[in-house]
């Protein structure tokens, strides 16, 4: 499974419920950036399946102008216009921090954003480095309700090309380099990558000098961690991440 079909599973299968008072926050925070920052936001609703685009001034320089929405949570017609290697890098990079995320304690979620540079191309066919800035909104339950990206002139280098920042404190974690997030622990990494190799759970306990018992609640774990169905799909996920 790529990162993106990945992180769309994961996304979808968020069970936010009812949350009039945080849609209204959020879409006059979109319109309000749109406006005050120039910048091309795009607010995507979970629950309803649909994103709203904002156009602020910036925007125009690719073909966005007022508002427009989509019936999908994908902002298609802002995704097309980058190039599929940086597609592909922006995906992973939410579908890393996606899994960063779910990992902090509830009170913690909500102080990390996701900052990526990219590119899009132009009315006129160039590519513009772009600044790509993505807010998690979550409901009382704790599932992602909201999705809000920001797209703005990339003014200043960064030594990484995605991070999670902590608004709050200013940590950075950088999620472009390998095992630059600890989703897993050691040894259900190990666990992880001899379960890919194929061993049984009988073999991996041999192999680690650890119970068949043991072996099970790791695999249990890392099905938990990862958010998937079973070891196949941990597997699958694992690789995308990197972990293994």
């Amino acid at each position: 499974m790529d990162s993106f079909h990945k992180l769309d599973s994961l996304l979808r299968a968020q069970a936010a419920t009812g949350h009039s008072l945080l849609e209204s926050s959020a879409f006059a925070f979109a319109a309000q950036m749109a406006r005050i920052g120039n910048a091309l936001v795009v607010l995507s609703d979970l629950r309803k399946n649909i994103s709203h685009i904002f156009a602020g001034r910036f925007a125009s320089q690719f073909g966005f102008d007022g508002y427009s929405s989509e019936n999908s949570i994908w902002d298609k017609e802002i995704l097309r216009l980058i190039p599929d290697s940086d597609r592909e890098e922006k995906y992973l990079a939410e579908l890393k921090f996606f899994h960063f995320i779910s990992a902090l304690p509830a009170a913690k979620k909500s102080d990390y954003l996701l900052i990526s540079r990219l590119r899009m191309r132009d009315s006129t066919g160039s590519y513009n480095d772009v600044l790509h800035r993505m807010f998690y909104l979550f409901d009382d339950s704790g599932a992602v309700a909201f999705a809000i990206c920001l797209y703005s002139p990339a003014l200043y280098d960064m030594p990484w090309k995605s991070a999670a920042v902590n608004s709050a404190t200013g940590h950075i974690v950088d999620l472009t380099t390998e095992n630059s997030i600890k989703i897993l622990g050691t040894r259900e990494t190990q666990v992880l990558a001899l379960i890919d190799k194929g061993n049984t759970s009988a073999q991996i306990a041999d192999e680690l000098h650890i119970s068949p018992h043991t072996v099970n609640r790791h695999r249990q774990s890392i099905i938990s961690k990862l958010k998937v169905r079973n070891s196949t799909e941990a597997c699958r996920a694992g690789k995308i991440l990197k972990i293994i």
